[in-house]
């Protein structure tokens, strides 16, 4: 079996502002480790089983030059960087063509390049169970994570039974649910939260592309044409193709729709830390359940808030909870948790 990786790290640098920007998103942050950025635990994380020259890092060309400085031990020639943002279903039909083309027959594992996961060892054993069901059953397979709350904020799987570590059919994938259906289905033990990780034969996918997305899979034959050009995110060629692309998701475009889609459970400690609030699951908490990082914090009648400083400098608070408090050299932040997702609001107005 000849693996190839694909990890997906375009962030627009949204969601961890004041922490992160465009040229810097979330995954170049030392968020978790104070030595390695969050795409450095990634590739890290599959080195074992994957060589360095058959891991692939998709991007753009603001974030190209950072990924690179990061990442040392991979060829530059392996970062691909699209010339659009046009979603999951063309950067992944973008980059299995250009993989294709060095390997053609190669089984595919695509990643996020921001996602935590603690059992590293049992994560590494779950994708090789997933490529071998991927290659002996001409399947689309993923990792669907055992949930252990009704999460709203994730899809679902559903399968007709559920045992970690067991290849079984994907019955259907469900959108994100309100709390009541999410509780009905963690109540089930049938539905599993949808991971964004999936393990392909790239002659599969390609297949997939000419059977739902008979567009996408039109300009793609046209971009393996290009040579080394498609190489070229300033390409006009390659640009006027991209932005042909009908901007849709991989799971709205093909994973919904494909007949033979396998998961396998798994419960290795996942977390792909969306927003703020995710880090309560990540670290340990003060006495009064605050996540403190950077500052010396002083809390009174306060805790539950999540308080990223600066190393020197005091933050105190008094009275309050459920917060979000991070401040930075240029910026401060401050918003409830219940609000973190909306931080884009934000810089749609620092941005005018």
């Amino acid at each position: 079996m000849q693996l190839t990786v694909f990890i997906m790290a375009g962030g627009s640098g949204e969601r961890f502002w004041p922490l992160s920007t465009r040229e810097k998103p979330k995954q170049l942050l030392k968020l978790v480790d104070e030595n390695r950025s969050l795409i450095r635990m990634t590739v890290d994380r599959i080195l074992p089983i994957v060589p360095a020259e058959r891991i692939f890092i998709g991007t753009n060309a603001i974030q190209a030059k950072g990924i690179a400085e990061e990442l040392p031990m991979l060829p530059v020639e392996n970062i691909i960087i699209e010339p659009l943002f046009k979603d999951t279903a063309a950067a992944i039909g973008f980059g299995s063509v250009v993989i294709g083309e060095k390997y053609p027959d190669a089984t595919m594992v695509v990643l996020a390049s921001d996602h935590l996961i603690k059992n590293e060892e049992n994560f590494c054993k779950r994708i090789l169970t997933a490529a071998e069901v991927a290659e002996e059953k001409g399947a689309i397979v993923t990792l669907g994570i055992k949930p252990n709350k009704p999460e709203t904020g994730y899809g679902y799987l559903e399968t007709e039974e559920c045992y970690i570590g067991e290849p079984t059919r994907v019955v259907r994938f469900w959108e994100k649910p309100n709390l009541h259906r999410a509780e009905e289905y963690v109540a089930s033990g049938r539905y599993l939260w949808n991971s964004g990780m999936f393990i392909f034969g790239i002659n599969t996918m390609m297949g997939a592309f000419e059977k739902y997305l008979p567009k996408h899979a039109a300009t793609l034959e046209k971009i393996g044409k290009l040579g080394e050009a498609k190489r070229d995110h300033t390409n006009k060629e390659l640009n006027e193709l991209f932005g042909t692309f009908e901007k849709i998701s991989i799971d709205f475009g093909i994973m919904e729709k494909f007949d033979n889609t396998f998961v396998i459970p798994v419960d290795f400690g996942w977390n792909d830390i969306g927003s703020y609030p995710a880090l309560d699951d990540v670290f340990e908490k003060t006495e009064q359940g605050s996540v403190v990082k950077g500052s010396t914090v002083v809390e009174v009648s306060a805790g539950n808030n999540i308080i990223l400083g600066q190393e020197g400098k005091v933050i105190a608070t008094l009275g309050v909870k459920d917060l979000v408090i991070v401040d930075t050299k240029d910026q401060l932040l401050i918003c409830n948790k219940a609000d973190a997702q909306n931080i884009k609001k934000v810089l749609e107005i620092l941005n005018k």
